[in-house]
């Protein structure tokens, strides 16, 4: 999954997904009932109670235990995040067993650093599934070298009634070397301090195809904790939504189908609690026509999507990981694909990298009803799976080539604009992975004509 931007992390968002990313609900009929409420995450030791799991691409042996750092007790986690450009440590403490957590009201944890350093993210709700519904975060912990605790409040307790994502982290650096980072006493809390929720989403204005789901985005809540004011974000399950007009658009889970053409407005609320920020969605027919025909030889083309040229075997055009939509469309005999929800979606050839060294430029054609920026990423991995290095480059209005609304737009982009020797890439020999990205009002996105050229 893919968690970083611009020269970090492949694919979380996802984050959490990032990548992009759920809480499978695991009670059913062999589970006991009540289910447990025991609190602990992680306590000294690995009991069998809580696994590790790596997220993809991430340093996959970075997990170990310290019997000589902890904070209480015989024992902590111990971290090795790797130095940049090498990837990640990141994963998900998972229960065996679905617990019963609504008694409490935040996670807290301790954690020190052999260095100063930033945590990227923590939470919980995260099970690895992929299917989490209750996933929550904070972002941006500085870390000491000496213990410290810190907080991450629930938003609506009630939600993790049959949870089994304990706790999740991902911690990475932007330049130079690792570092050590050590967790312990990782435990659900009720804590009588915590107050004054203000529940926020992002508010937007959308247009999209009737037919197509799209992502409420931004939802989070911020709590008072012993006087500071902490930012939590959240999955939009925590809310509950209605639609102004149900002909239009209807939401279940922060995903809201667009039912019929017109404009609708989409609110919530956290429990009684009103939601600050409104989504207006516009529902009805786009015709993008077809892109201009490719005029270079096929001699000095590797495609991966085009009715012009021979194709490169992708293996998917919109990954696990990823909360897009891809449609495959035919307009007037000429093939085209149609993403919606687009926050981000990942085209992965990860069996058949690419090698693009010998190539000079990369070109893509886009046409999108609204939206500000459009973003375009190229991911390399290394022989064995791993994360390499990668790049994301933006278009806009003031870009070259700018990004304009309504009409087919050929992005041609020197394959030299992706290297950088800090931030990557760092080699182009073998491509795996092509990231899409937009503004939060951009959601529909067709696409035509991908290829790498000499």
């Amino acid at each position: 999954m893919s968690l970083k931007t611009s020269g970090q992390l492949a694919g979380l968002a996802a984050l959490i997904g990032l990548a992009a990313l759920g809480c499978g609900r695991m009670a059913g009929p062999l589970t006991p009932w009540p289910l447990p409420t025991d609190p602990i995450a992680f306590q000294d030791q690995f009991t069998g109670l809580v696994n590790f799991e790596a997220f993809g691409n991430s340093k996959l042996d970075a997990l170990g235990t310290d019997a000589a750092e902890q904070y209480l007790g015989s024992g902590c986690i111990k971290i090795t995040v790797p130095d940049a450009g090498v990837g990640y440590a990141g994963g998900a403490f998972v229960a065996t067993q679905a617990r019963n957590l609504s008694g409490y009201n935040a996670l807290t944890f301790y954690a020190k650093a052999s260095k100063v350093a930033t945590l990227d993210v923590a939470g919980f709700g995260n099970d690895n599934t992929g299917t989490s519904k209750f996933t929550a975060s904070r972002s941006g912990f500085p870390l000491q070298t000496f213990w410290q605790k810190y907080v991450i409040p629930i938003p609506l307790p009630s939600k993790l009634a049959a949870e089994r994502g304990m706790f999740f982290f991902s911690a990475s650096v932007l330049t130079g070397t690792g570092y050590t980072l050590w967790f312990d006493e990782m435990r659900f809390e009720y804590i009588p301090t915590i107050s004054k929720p203000r529940p926020a989403m992002t508010p937007l204005v959308l247009n999209s195809i009737v037919g197509a789901t799209l992502s409420v985005t931004g939802t989070r809540d911020t709590f008072n904790v012993s006087g500071t004011d902490q930012v939590v974000s959240h999955f939009p399950g925590y809310f509950t939504f209605a639609s102004s007009d149900p002909t239009v658009a209807t939401v279940t889970d922060g995903a809201i189908r667009l039912n019929g053409a017109g404009s609708a407005k989409i609110t919530a609320k956290l429990d009684t609690t009103s939601v600050a920020g409104v989504v207006t969605v516009n529902a009805g027919p786009f015709t993008p026509g077809l892109a201009p025909t490719p005029t270079l030889p096929a001699s000095q083309v590797l495609s991966l999507f085009s009715d012009a040229y021979s194709n490169w075997p992708v293996g998917t055009w919109s990954a696990t990981w990823d909360v897009a939509t891809v449609t495959d469309l035919n307009i007037s005999g000429n093939n085209i694909k149609m993403y919606t929800n687009m926050l981000y979606a990942g085209i992965e050839f990860i069996a058949h990298p690419v090698d693009a060294s010998a190539m000079k430029g990369f070109h893509m054609d886009v046409w999108v009803p609204n939206g500000s920026f459009f973003k375009v990423k190229l991911v390399q991995f290394n022989a064995d799976g791993t994360l390499n290095s990668q790049r994301e480059l933006s278009f806009d209005a003031n870009s070259t080539p700018p990004l304009v609304t309504g009409q087919w737009v050929g992005l041609e982009i020197p394959l030299d604009s992706f290297m950088d020797p800090t931030l990557g890439l760092f080699s182009r020999t073998r491509l795996s992975q092509l990231i899409i990205s937009g503004s939060s009002d951009l959601r529909t996105v067709y696409v035509d004509n991908i290829y790498f050229h000499k």
